[in-house]
C-alpha cells in the first residue's frame, strides 16, 4: 500500500490505466472545457446576425474539407493539389442525385462522399510509386482532368451554366434559413472532427502517421503501403465530397469555377496555416482563410474614402496576400496556428515560472 507523504504536493495529471490513456479528455477540466465550447457553439446563433451566421456556415463547410486534406497531407504525408476537384465531385454528385433522380438529401450526402472517395482512390494509385513533388504533379493532373469533365460533361454538370439545388429538409421542415442550416453544419462538423480524432487512435491512423514519418520503415514493420495510402486518399476525398455536397445545397448553385485549382490551393493553405498534422489546426486554418478576405475587404472599403482605387487593387492582390501569408507561416511557424495556440497555453500553464 502506497502511503501519501503529507509534505509532498503532487501536481499534474497522472494516467494509471489504458482506458484513461485512450480517452479524449481524461481530466475533469478538459471535459468541462469541451462541454462549455459545445454549449457556446449551439447558443451562438442567438447572438449573431444573418451575415455572421452565413460566415460561420462557410467556415464549417471549409473546416470539413480541410480536415480531409489534413488527414492526407498532414498525417499521411501525401501532397494533394486536387482537393478542390474532389469537393466538386461531391457537389455535382449530390446535385445530380437530388435534382435528376429525386433522391433525398440525407441519402445523397453520404453517396456524394462515397463517389468522391472512389474517384480519390483512383487518382491516389500513383502514390504507391510517387512522392513529394511528383505526387503533387499527379494530383494536379487529377484537378485538371476533373475540372475538364465538369466543364464538358454537360449531360450531368450542365457545363458553365451550373446546376441549381434545393435546401435539405428534415421530414417536412425545409432548412431555408442560414440559422437552421447552421445547426446541421455544426453537428456534421463535430462528427467529422470526432472521427478524425478517433482515427489516429486506431491501427489505420497510426499506419498513416508511420507512412508520413518514414514509409520505408513502415513497410519493413508490416504496414501495407498501397492499402493505407489508398485508404488515406479515400477518407480525405470522402470528407471533400461531404463538404462539396453541403456547399452546393447551402449556396443552391454550383458551377465549375467554384472548384478550380484556386480552391485546391486555398484548402492547402488552410492546413498549412492551421497546422499540418493537427486536427484542430484544420479548423483554425478554415477560420483564418475564411475570415481573411472578409477582413481585407472591410479594410479596403474603409480606406476607399482616402484611396478611391484601393478596392480594385485589393481584388488584384488577393492571391498575392494569400501566398505571402503561407510563406510567412512556413518561415516563422511551420506548425501553424495550432502550435501558436499551444505556445500560448503552455505559457500560462507555466506562468510565472520560465521552465
Amino acid at each position: 500500500m502506497r502511503l501519501r507523504n503529507p509534505f509532498v504536493m503532487e501536481s499534474g495529471v497522472f494516467i494509471t490505466n489504458y482506458r484513461d490513456d485512450l480517452a479524449f479528455h481524461y481530466s475533469l477540466v478538459a471535459r468541462v472545457r469541451l462541454y462549455v465550447i459545445l454549449a457556446f457553439l449551439f447558443a451562438l446563433p442567438a447572438f449573431l446576425g444573418t451575415y455572421a451566421i452565413s460566415v460561420a456556415n462557410l467556415i464549417a463547410i471549409a473546416a470539413i474539407g480541410a480536415l480531409g486534406l489534413n488527414i492526407l497531407t498532414g498525417f499521411t504525408g501525401q501532397i494533394s493539389i486536387g482537393h478542390g476537384a474532389f469537393v466538386g465531385v461531391g457537389a455535382y454528385t449530390s446535385a445530380y442525385l437530388t435534382t435528376h433522380l429525386g433522391w433525398p438529401f440525407w441519402v445523397a450526402l453520404p453517396a456524394a462522399g462515397a463517389v468522391a472517395a472512389a474517384v480519390g482512390s483512383i487518382f491516389g494509385i500513383p502514390s504507391l510509386r510517387l512522392k513529394g513533388l511528383y505526387l503533387a504533379i499527379a494530383t494536379l493532373a487529377a484537378q485538371v482532368i476533373i475540372e475538364f469533365a465538369m466543364v464538358h460533361w454537360t449531360m450531368v454538370t450542365k457545363g458553365s451554366q451550373g446546376l441549381f439545388l434545393q435546401r435539405p429538409a428534415i421530414g417536412g421542415y425545409v432548412l431555408k434559413t442560414d440559422r437552421s442550416f447552421y445547426y446541421l453544419l455544426l453537428v456534421l462538423t463535430i462528427a467529422a472532427t470526432a472521427f478524425a480524432f478517433n482515427l489516429f487512435r486506431t491501427r489505420p491512423g497510426r499506419a498513416f502517421v508511420a507512412i508520413r514519418d518514414r514509409d520505408l520503415a513502415a513497410e519493413v514493420i508490416g504496414v501495407d503501403l498501397f492499402k493505407y495510402k489508398i485508404l488515406a486518399f479515400a477518407i480525405s476525398s470522402f470528407y471533400a465530397g461531404i463538404a462539396g455536397s453541403l456547399w452546393g445545397h447551402y449556396l443552391q448553385i454550383i458551377s465549375p469555377e467554384h472548384f478550380t485549382i484556386t480552391a485546391s490551393i486555398e484548402y492547402l493553405a488552410m492546413v498549412i496555416i492551421g497546422g499540418l498534422g493537427s486536427v484542430m489546426g484544420s479548423i483554425y486554418g478554415a477560420v483564418f482563410m475564411t475570415l481573411l478576405p472578409i477582413l481585407l475587404r472591410s479594410a479596403a472599403e474603409s480606406a476607399s474614402g482616402v484611396f478611391p482605387n484601393v478596392e480594385g487593387i485589393f481584388n488584384g492582390l488577393r492571391e498575392v496576400i494569400f501566398g505571402v501569408t503561407i510563406i510567412l507561416f512556413l518561415v516563422f511557424e511551420p506548425r501553424g496556428l495550432a502550435k501558436l495556440w499551444q505556445n500560448v497555453k503552455d505559457y500560462f500553464k507555466l506562468w510565472p515560472f520560465s521552465y
